[in-house]
């Protein structure tokens, strides 16, 4: 270890003197500073020894390098990064000293090669266009952007949509096999009713519909043994290819197939009545059963908490007893109160109506929540969270969207519906005929992706904004999948959200690409990752996990707490996409965003 720490260091001999010097660690510390202020002061007098660009890239690591070897930083994390190198380098026996994984010191190397200029992800010749003007330049400029623009398509055409016509013609089958199954017919399948009543809740019924896997099959059962919600609508059902190899419907099995850690994870928390499972801190931020409140001028309002089917990484799994439960909804009382404490808060202008699944109560009780907050003055936008239009789109009907059209009121007052499409697998003509539907009564559709492993590899997401688009659908929110211990399968690395909001969303037209990508920040909400000074990298743990403090939104108007957040580790995060078959070099740059 001490050897491949070493070799690293080669990358940079003044830093290398540095570390293995006899020093103190406070006095390695403030050389390290110094060395640090003359490479920046270097790179800013237009070092000719750093290609075009590669300075930005050193500005960035050095200022990340200082911030993990502030003392400050040391006390966020309960750990010391230049304390374990140090120990690493001089300690005469590592035991007690935590082994460095390979994610550990593949972040060491890439950031030293960072702070040395030495990245090497630029080519090292500029560009053509760069050595001329006018027309000449114009036409190679061109020429350029339609060469990045054919590299992204070739990415983008990777991925299967559900509009196209062999998957249309493969889901008529599957449908078919389904409606055979439970003995049914095309006019049940258009019945959101008969769906609701034939959720497939178990291993048994599910294998006999499509083929799973030994661990599919064993983690269904575990759910349903230990009361971990688990259920998938038939419609959704239809979108999944019969075969078990999850060729094309990778993404689609992920949101709804548990895999083996999840509900093992589950359990345990659950047996331990673990509070970490409410990660947003929903108890703290509940002024009244039923709503929660992180911002001055909207709340949300909760009247159900169930839904048709059950999606994996669920941010309230800890509150869903079960799928499509009958118990679930709030009573009448409850939220009568819950929308009288609205009415007697003036300062709350929108209210976004989620759960839960607000879309599978009944047209009359969907009505009778709009009417109570129609007749608030100061409520000036109605917001439903629904993944409906993803899970099941028969639930969509006219009657439906004339029940919500009606308190859409332009200049007074609008309604807006949100969704959640996570894959371009998922919109199906069925889907694309839900949204219509809202579209034409004047009703906009807004969509908020969870960023999972499954929809996260190289214009996934580009790939999904693009048609969405021509479904009437606005990309409205990209979420980092919630910090929660059951999910650690699911996260992906704040670097890659960067990384692909930068690099790929960038390519692509400006109304395409109008999402926000966002870190939810427990009990404070939204924390946006459009620049740094959202957030501190404050240290990089032995297994090579990066640890973030994210300040909260509010920073600059009052005094709030900020919040230390360890991220999964890119290293680990690319082994599971190399796993996919993924080429992991065209990911590279990933190491250089913080």
């Amino acid at each position: 270890m001490r050897r491949k720490l070493l070799r690293i260091l080669d990358t940079a001999p003044d830093l290398k003197e540095i570390l293995i010097s006899p020093d103190s660690v406070d006095m390695k510390r403030n050389r390290i500073r110094r060395f640090l202020a003359n490479v920046h002061a270097a790179t800013f007098h237009h070092d000719h020894t750093v290609p075009p660009l590669e300075w930005i890239l050193t500005r960035d690591a050095i200022r990340v390098f200082r911030t993990i070897i502030w003392p400050r930083s040391e006390i966020l994390v309960g750990h010391s990064f230049l304390g374990y190198i140090n120990d690493l380098l001089h300690a005469k026996t590592l035991r007690g000293i935590e082994e460095p994984g390979p994610g550990f010191f593949a972040e060491v190397d890439h950031l030293l090669k960072g702070i040395m200029g030495k990245t090497g992800i630029y080519p090292e010749k500029a560009p053509a266009f760069s050595m001329h003007e006018g027309r000449r330049a114009a036409r190679l400029r061109s020429a350029d952007l339609s060469r990045m623009s054919r590299s992204a398509e070739q990415f983008i055409n990777r991925y299967p949509c559900g509009l196209d016509q062999d998957t249309v013609r493969r889901r008529r089958s599957n449908k078919a096999r389904i409606l055979k199954y439970f003995h049914a017919t095309e006019q049940d399948w258009q019945n959101w009713k008969w769906h609701t009543r034939h959720i497939i809740r178990g291993a048994r019924t599910l294998g006999s519909l499509i083929q799973l896997t030994d661990e599919e099959s064993q983690a269904v059962r575990f759910a349903r043994e230990n009361r971990i919600p688990f259920g998938i609508t038939p419609y959704y059902l239809s979108l999944m290819d019969y075969r078990a190899g999850r060729e094309k419907d990778y993404a689609v099995r992920a949101q709804v197939i548990p895999g083996m850690g999840y509900v093992t994870k589950m359990k345990d928390l659950k047996d331990k009545r673990e509070p970490s499972m409410d990660f947003m801190l929903e108890r703290n931020t509940s002024p009244i059963e039923g709503i929660t409140r992180r911002y001055p001028m909207i709340v949300i309002l909760k009247p159900i908490l169930t839904c048709p089917q059950i999606c994996v990484y669920c941010q309230r799994n800890w509150e869903i007893e079960d799928v499509y439960s009958q118990d679930a909804a709030m009573s009448e009382e409850k939220m009568a109160k819950a929308i009288r404490w609205i009415s007697h808060t003036p300062e709350i202008r929108e209210v976004l109506v989620t759960g839960g699944d607000p879309l599978i109560l009944s047209n009359q009780k969907i009505e009778r929540i709009l009417t109570g907050l129609a007749r608030i003055r100061h409520v000036e936008r109605i917001r439903i969270g629904t993944r409906i239009p993803v899970t099941l789109p028969q639930r969509i009907t006219d009657s439906l969207v004339d029940s919500i059209a009606r308190f859409h009121n332009p200049g007074r007052r609008e309604v807006a519906v949100v969704t959640h499409f996570e894959h371009p697998y998922e919109i199906t003509p069925e889907a694309m005929g839900a949204v219509q539907k809202f579209r034409r009564a004047g009703i906009a559709v807004y969509n908020q992706m969870v960023y999972t492993t499954y929809n996260s590899r190289k214009f996934e997401a580009a790939a999904l904004r693009l048609k969405l688009r021509l479904i009437g659908v606005a990309p409205y929110y990209t979420f980092n999948t919630k910090g929660k211990e059951e999910t650690d399968d699911y996260r992906v690395p704040i670097a890659r959200l960067l990384q692909e909001q930068q690099e790929e969303a960038r390519l692509l037209p400006g109304t395409v690409r109008t999402d926000e990508i966002v870190f939810n920040v427990p009990g404070l909400g939204k924390n946006y990752l459009r620049a740094m000074q959202h957030r501190d990298f404050i240290s990089v743990l032995p297994d090579g996990r990066r640890v973030y403090e994210f300040h909260p939104w509010e920073k600059k108007l009052h005094l709030a707490d900020t919040y230390v957040y360890t991220d999964v580790s890119i290293y680990s995060y690319l082994k599971r996409l190399k796993s996919l078959g993924e080429d992991v070099s065209q990911y590279r740059s990933i190491w250089y965003y913080y």
